[in-house]
């Protein structure tokens, strides 16, 4: 079974512009006007007419978001260039949604296509946050998206994980394992197995839950002890237990396993005893 996490892909968005045009949400007010050209031009290959069109399109709205999104992505030449970009995307966000979306929807944003360019501004703006080291501001960021759109088609729950790994916020991760406790996947059981080993150190419970993790993809234990290197070419698909899924979780949650004192070491152990 495939997946991403990056819930702003092309193509993902140009579904989004097909979904847009079938049910009769453009080209009536200045942002969507604008909305539209961004769909064209995610569906353009090329980088200097996506930029082109992404201007054409704050000249029709200054509130369209996503318009800062993809020079963002594309023209962004410094870190500064980027936060920049995705600050004023967010601002444009806000005020194309209008304080009642943010009190009358929350609870199911991403339902909503007109929400989407916020949530993907949010979403670039709190990646550069924890890039940056201003980990506390991307925590927030993700807990906003979170609170706007609990279902997280976006998948922020991860990026959040990570960041509170990193911060050693253990109640915030404790409590937001709780609210996902569901959630099967291997970033999941490798955080519970990391989150128990930080708490409790080398006992019955921490073993269970790092074999559960370990056998829900081997390929990360492999990524984790250096034994593979992550390729120059990322994927941006993943496969379920695949290796992609490996170097998925490697590129979020690599950091919060080494900062851990004695965490590698006791996978090498159990790795060694399983």
């Amino acid at each position: 079974k495939q997946n991403t996490k990056k819930s702003s892909l092309p193509s993902r968005r140009a579904m989004e512009g097909s979904m847009a045009g079938l049910f009769g949400a453009r080209a009536s007010s200045p942002v969507q006007q604008a909305q539209d050209l961004m769909y064209q031009a995610w569906e353009s290959d090329s980088r200097q007419r996506r930029i082109e069109l992404a201007y054409k399109a704050l000249m029709i709205s200054r509130n369209c978001a996503d318009a800062h999104v993809l020079l963002a992505e594309e023209a962004a030449d410094t870190p500064g260039e980027l936060i920049a970009y995705y600050m004023l995307g967010v601002a444009a966000g806000e005020r194309a949604l209008g304080k009642r979306m943010f009190t009358e929807e929350a609870g199911h944003f991403w339902g909503i296509l007109e929400t989407r360019p916020y949530m993907r501004a949010l979403e670039g703006l709190a990646a550069c946050m924890r890039n940056t080291d201003a980990k506390e501001q991307a925590a927030e960021h993700y807990r906003v998206m979170l609170r706007l759109n609990p279902n997280d088609n976006q998948g922020i729950r991860y990026s959040l994980a990570a960041v509170l790994l990193e911060l050693g916020d253990h109640d915030g991760l404790a409590k937001l394992l709780r609210e996902y406790e569901k959630d099967i996947s291997t970033d999941w059981q490798f955080s519970r197995a990391l989150m128990s080993f930080r708490k409790e150190g080398d006992c019955e419970g921490s073993r269970d839950l790092l074999k559960r993790a370990m056998e829900s993809n081997p390929h990360v234990l492999k990524f984790l002890l250096g034994r593979n290197k992550l390729p120059k070419r990322l994927p941006e698909l993943y496969s379920f237990g695949e290796e992609s899924e490996a170097i998925n979780f490697m590129l979020n949650f690599a950091d919060g396993w080494q900062l851990t004192p004695g965490a590698l070491k006791w996978l090498s152990e159990r790795a060694e005893a399983t």
